[in-house]
């Protein structure tokens, strides 16, 4: 542009020369050749004509750089506009839009971080997807659940990213159907994981891409398991006992009420049984107050010594008649722990309470205890046949039994080791178990000392 005026002005320039020529035909007193005043006169307006065309040009250039700066996104970018109205007026103009692309780039940049920002602290996997279904992006969570790096994956299709054959099924299907669609699968890695997975097309036609949506229901299909589980094992266990109850009942209807010797051992059945159903409900209503956080904890120091002694003289008789010996071992030093006396006492009861059922005649129930460190541990250890290896990381669940039919004939809720567990985390104690086939089975409960001592 400035080339061209600066043309025009040398032109016109020239032109003006020549008209001149037929008013000013003498130069210094002689006839001036017709054809070096025009170039003179052109010459000397060559300089003044490139400054007034560069003065005239600048502004434009300064608009053109200035637009140039703001594509390759210095947003905010000034121009002055040179000592031209006209130009001045398209500079305030220009540096007012200038001015309000800054504000909305930086309002986009703090919503897209603040957007990542959200995306990323969520528990869900989040996966965009644009054209071609290339990973536009995806959070720590989705990068967690399907095992890839989220910073690698962007730019790449998805079907590279994971090797899931039910994504790329559930994603296909939402593309073509342009519905929302939500399925559960499997996911076989290292760690075993299910699934649910939530895809949605984006609006447009065609489709530019979709999002999943990936939850983690492992643990709440593990919990689904246990309830039902629960609800199978409660239904039995009670059932079991109104059967007994029930059977006994009818038999006492049909006419054995009236005969003395015939009706005692009924009556004694319905005894047991209603005394078993009494115990599993206790069990219930305790072990849902434990885990409510309801059981209200009166911590104060305890004394390990008394509360084993007074736990085996409560289960002395029933070792006695099955000719089972209870020893007590502990230092000569007092050690007191800082816990509730009635959850110690229901702790070591279920523990020796165990032992006494399980131990054979002739056999030996050790309950011994010391420090460690600034805890205290408690160990139960009897003579009985046994846990086998496989069984030991369940025998803390609710109803799991070793041997289920020998634990029915003995008695007992199947609660006992479940309160347990939970009664020594609440007072923030850890118990593990240790067995060997045919020589016995060591329970450790571990426990905080008194703040005493």
């Amino acid at each position: 542009m400035l080339w061209r005026l600066l043309l025009a002005f040398v032109i016109f320039a020239v032109l003006a020369a020549y008209g001149a020529l037929f008013i000013l035909p003498v130069w210094n007193g002689t006839i001036v050749p017709k054809i070096f005043f025009p170039l003179g006169i052109g010459a000397i307006a060559l300089v003044p004509a490139f400054l007034l065309a560069r003065r005239f040009v600048r502004p434009f250039q300064d608009l053109t750089e200035g637009a140039n700066r703001i594509a390759e996104g210095d947003y905010g970018h000034r121009i002055h506009g040179g000592v031209w109205g006209e130009s001045r007026s398209l500079a305030r103009t220009f540096n007012t839009m200038s001015k309000r692309l800054e504000a909305q780039f930086h309002q986009l940049e703090a919503d897209r971080h603040q957007l990542r920002t959200i995306l990323g602290g969520m528990i869900e996997g989040v996966v965009a997807l644009g054209p071609e279904q290339r990973v536009l992006f995806a959070n720590e969570a989705a990068g967690s659940m399907l095992e890839f790096n989220p910073s690698t994956a962007v730019g790449r299709p998805i079907w590279e990213v994971t090797r899931l054959p039910r994504i790329q099924e559930v994603l296909s299907k939402a593309l073509q159907e342009t519905e929302a669609r939500r399925e559960e699968l499997e996911w076989k890695g290292p760690t075993n994981r299910q699934l649910a997975i939530y895809v949605a097309a984006l609006p447009g036609e065609p489709t530019p891409g979709a999002v999943l949506v990936l939850h983690d229901i492992t643990e709440l299909r593990r919990l689904e398991r246990l309830r039902q589980d629960f609800v199978a094992n409660v239904s039995h266990e009670l059932k079991t006992p109104l059967s007994v109850i029930k059977a006994c009942i009818e038999a006492l209807i049909d006419g054995a009420v009236d005969d003395i010797e015939a009706r005692k051992p009924f009556l004694d059945q319905i005894s047991e049984q209603g005394e078993r159903l009494h115990a599993l409900i206790l069990d219930l209503i305790s072990l849902a107050r434990i885990e409510s956080g309801e059981e209200a904890m009166d911590f104060q120091d305890v004394a390990i010594e008394q509360a084993v002694t007074d736990c085996l003289d409560r289960h002395s008789p029933r070792a006695e008649a099955k000719n089972v010996q209870l020893v007590a071992v502990g230092p000569a030093k007092s050690i007191d722990l800082w816990a509730d006396e009635e959850a110690l006492e229901q702790i070591l009861d279920n523990l020796v309470d165990n032992a006494v059922k399980y131990t054979p005649e002739g056999g030996t129930i050790r309950v011994s205890w010391c420090e460690n460190g600034r805890q205290a541990e408690i160990q139960v250890e009897d003579t009985g046949p046994g846990i086998p290896e496989r069984d030991l990381p369940r025998i803390f669940e609710r109803f799991y039994r070793v041997d289920k039919a020998r634990s029915r004939e003995l008695g007992g809720t199947g609660l006992g080791l479940a309160i347990v567990k939970h009664l020594v985390q609440v007072m923030k104690g850890s118990v593990k178990a240790s067995s060997s086939m045919g020589i016995g089975t060591s329970f450790v409960i571990t426990l905080p000392q008194s703040r005493n001592e």
